[in-house]
């Protein structure tokens, strides 16, 4: 999840831009690496520290799928930078302090409710619908989701600092 979705942002475009392509391709890889380090060294099991690798590996594999499905062909040059933007966005996501959800806590194991067998079916009948964008949509909103989350979190602690103020 860190080596193979770089080389494969940089064969697709980045290595257009020259030293930049490889600058980026290089601080992907060495976040991923970084990110399993952390990850070996955490024994939680319900968060993730960091975007996890396979979530930013989607965003890139899913990326140049769409791109390759749309028949864009060879990528101007504005495209490639706007991907060595997202990869080092990504690498560096992996590497933040951002709380991200665990889908390791979802418990599949013995009877599950109906509702959700119909829920899992209404899911894949959306992703068969165009599967590049879809999986890429899904995987942008689960690498959005910790850094809204912080925001979120930041700004009512400081509205329930200021409300504790007011009422003091």
């Amino acid at each position: 999840f860190g080596v193979a979705p770089a080389l494969v942002a940089f064969t697709w475009g980045l290595d257009s831009l020259g030293q930049a392509g490889w600058v980026a391709t290089f601080i992907y890889m060495a976040c991923a690496a970084l990110r399993l380090a952390r990850f070996n060294t955490k024994g939680d099991n319900k968060t993730f520290t960091g975007l996890a690798s396979p979530a930013a590996a989607a965003i890139i594999a899913c990326m140049v799928w769409a791109w390759t499905d749309f028949g864009l062909g060879v990528p101007s040059t504005s495209a490639a930078v706007s991907m060595g933007f997202v990869v080092v966005a990504l690498g560096l996501l992996m590497v933040s302090n951002f709380i991200y959800f665990s889908p390791k806590v979802l418990e599949l194991k013995g009877r599950v409710p109906f509702i959700t067998l119909v829920a899992a079916v209404l899911v894949f009948a959306v992703l068969f619908l165009d599967p590049p964008r879809v999986l890429l949509l899904i995987a942008l909103v689960y690498a959005a989701s910790g850094p809204v989350q912080h925001v979120w979190r930041r700004w009512r602690k400081r509205r329930r600092r200021r409300a504790a103020d007011e009422s003091q």
